[in-house]
């Protein structure tokens, strides 16, 4: 008996009739799936229960009526509730006003980043009042809409009675008021009184008779009762629909578990034995069929099943008579076109039978050949033609390519619909709109443009607000600065006015001569900073050894360095480094960013200095330890007149390290600081100097 089995079971003829079991078994399952999919909305779970009070169709049915009841009675009350807003909570009305609250930041004028949230806010809701109740009226009309539905869902009811209050608005589709009338019908859901009341015991026993319950128990027990009860006419009705969908169900739940059965092992089956003419056979066998390129294989099987999934969408309101004439024959041409790649899998020629790599080796192929043999004319003349064959050689993939690129086109017109609608909504002033658009293609590029567009308008107002807040905190900063000495040298020209003591004099001389010359300072550095920033300054490009200079410098502020018990540390390359700059202006540069340390650096504490050879830049860092707490960012001490200490107890004008910036930058380098805890870092980056050859 085996050995006549396996006589039989490479036969062509065993494996034409397995194939049609195949398909049958999968169109079975597919049939079955979609009967109970269409009947009673995919729910396997009638074919496990036994009655219709124990099933989840039933609480369905009081479901709803109770949902519906119970949103009446909690949220809505009656239609004069709505209207004076009784449903707006004012979380939603909150969430409406911080929207309104962003374009109000970003578009009025009256926006003032110099006040606090709680200022602005006010001054929101003043100048947005319209616009809010606008919203809040929309909430409003969207709460009285969904009020119609409800009433409209339960005044649909047939059969089912229904009765719910909560002392001042009643729902009811009965005359019936009280709950002893409700248990007169074979079937009722009762909730009064912190009690709830479900007959028969099948349904109180129904592992889904909490979603009824648990919508109850949002309400205040003390004042709303519900009660819903089924007519013995309606649960006749419901229960006889209910058994013919049980039967229904059941027989294409049984007949999907035969059929997946007979489908697992009929696949199992053919992919052991196709291409085989025994067990024994090491040989595998293709057919004519097997020839197909196995990527045009995929791409064929893709296409077949995106045209199931179409039909089956166009003709889902019939779909119970369709699927098997739309799946038969889709299936059977799926599955040879996958049994073929099995085919090509067990033969281990998966990739080498694919268009792409047989037009590749052919191409390397021809190539080699040709570079092999022959001069460069004849090489030349022979890639002129082949490449233009090699076009040719696609075409007969004309008419796949054509789906795909419909396919793309559809996709393509749907971005661009979205970026359409996306430019008339910021069109119409809606700036804080943003285009979603999938892939990574030129319309995603666009609609990514035209986001950056509103991104680029958003951060224009915040730079401008910036601007102003800026400017008002240079007037204010440099007349604080001005102002202090020269308050003192008009206190002390009066005092020296009428002062006749000789000793006291001479100091009021002495307080004077120190206050003009700071007021110097500070005018003196004004005007630096403004010519630096104007690049008004002439520059005389040299060769210079950064080394050198930096360690005469050094030697010439030694005295400052030890006044201070400072201990500097000076890393260097052993050879020399140049930098093309103008020496006058760096060392400017650099003393200012040397003042900074010695009047903000801790005392005792050490300095770093670093040179580095970047390629072609020289990179020079100073670090030190500050003696203030620096709670401001990087981009703050470089702004004007900005100090590390807040209290600008200190002597220096806040312009050092902004006219150092200015100075490198015309000398066509980068000055940056960067802030970590008490820990200051000052960057310099130069051009390297180009040594010439001679030198």
């Amino acid at each position: 008996m085996d050995i006549k089995l396996k006589k039989y079971s490479h036969l062509l003829i065993t494996k034409i009739i397995v194939f049609m079991i195949m398909i049958l078994c999968f169109t079975g399952v597919i049939k079955a799936f979609v009967e109970v999919e269409v009947v009673n909305d995919g729910n396997f779970s009638i074919v496990f229960e036994d009655d219709y009070l124990s099933s989840r169709a039933f609480v369905q049915e009081g479901e709803n009526i109770v949902g519906d009841l119970t949103r009446l009675l909690g949220e809505f009350k009656n239609e004069e509730h709505i209207i004076n807003g009784g449903t707006i909570s004012e979380a939603e009305l909150r969430s409406e006003e911080e929207i309104l609250f962003e374009d109000y930041q970003f578009v009025s004028k009256s926006y003032n980043p110099n006040l606090s949230v709680e200022e602005n806010y006010k001054k929101f809701q003043e100048e947005y009042a319209d616009k809010i109740d606008q919203e809040r009226n929309k909430l409003i009309k969207n709460d009285l809409r969904d009020f119609h539905l409800t009433l409209q869902n339960l005044d649909e009811v047939q059969g089912p009675l229904y009765y719910a209050s909560d002392g001042v608005n009643v729902y009811t589709n009965t005359t019936k008021t009280e709950k002893e009338q409700f248990k007169t019908y074979p079937s009722y859901m009762i909730f009064e009184d912190y009690k709830r009341e479900i007959y028969p015991k099948e349904l109180e026993e129904n592992q889904y008779v909490d979603r009824n319950t648990e919508r109850v128990d949002v309400l205040d027990p003390e004042s709303n009762v519900v009660y819903v009860a089924f007519t013995e006419k309606f649960l006749n009705s419901k229960i006889k629909e209910w058994k013919e969908n049980k039967e229904l169900v059941s027989k294409s739940f049984y007949l999907l578990l035969v059929c997946l059965a007979g489908f697992i092992v009929s696949f199992i089956y053919l992919v052991l034995v196709i291409g085989r003419k025994s067990f024994k056979d090491n040989e595998l066998h293709l057919l004519a069929g097997d020839k197909l390129y196995n990527d045009m294989n995929i791409v064929i099987f893709i296409s077949l099943l995106s045209l199931w999934v179409i039909l089956i969408e166009d003709l889902f309101e019939n779909v119970d008579k369709v699927i098997v004439p739309v799946t038969l024959p889709i299936a059977i041409l799926g599955f040879l076109l996958v049994l073929s790649l099995v085919k090509q899998l067990k033969n281990r020629t998966f990739f080498t039978n694919t268009l792409i790599y047989t037009i590749i080796h052919k191409v390397v192929q021809f190539i080699g050949e040709v570079y092999r043999s022959g001069n460069v004319a004849v090489k030349t003349v022979l890639l002129v033609i082949g490449y233009p064959l090699l076009v040719a050689a696609t075409f007969f993939m004309f008419p796949v390519t054509l789906g795909i690129a419909a396919w793309f086109a559809f996709k393509r017109v749907k971005r661009f619909t979205a970026i359409q609608e996306g430019v008339e909504r910021i069109k119409d002033g809606d700036i804080l709109h943003t285009i979603h658009v999938e892939g990574k293609g030129e319309f995603a590029k666009l609609a990514s443009n035209i986001n950056s567009i509103t991104d680029g308008l958003k951060a224009a107002v915040n730079s401008e607000l910036k601007s102003e807040r800026l400017k008002t905190e240079l007037i204010t900063n440099v007349s604080h600065d001005i102002r202090t000495p020269l308050t003192s040298i008009i206190t002390y020209v009066d005092l020296l006015k009428k002062e006749k003591d000789p000793s006291k004099v001479e100091q009021y001389i002495e307080v004077l001569d120190q206050k003009s010359k700071r007021l110097k300072v500070l005018t003196d550095d004004l005007f630096d900073a403004a010519k630096a920033s104007s690049g008004n300054i002439p520059v005389q490009f040299e060769r210079i050894d950064i080394i050198s200079l930096i360690s005469q410098g050094l030697g010439e502020v030694s005295d400052k360095i030890e006044d201070l018990g400072l201990e500097f540390r000076f890393k260097h390359p052993k050879e020399k480094v140049y930098v093309t700059a103008d020496g006058k202006l760096l060392w400017r540069s650099i003393e200012n960013v040397l003042s900074n340390i010695f009047k903000y650096a801790l005392n005792g504490s050490r300095v770093y200095i670093d040179i580095e050879d970047a390629g072609s830049e020289i990179l020079l860092t100073f670090k030190n330890i500050s003696a203030y707490e620096l709670n401001i960012s990087a981009d703050e001490l470089m702004e004007r007149f900005k100090r590390g200490d807040e209290s600008r107890s200190s002597t220096g004008s806040g312009l050092g390290l902004s006219i150092a910036k200015s100075l490198i930058e015309i000398q066509r380098g980068q000055f940056t600081i960067e802030v970590d805890g008490d820990l200051f870092k000052s960057m310099i980056s130069l051009q390297k100097a180009v040594l010439s050859r001679s030198s």
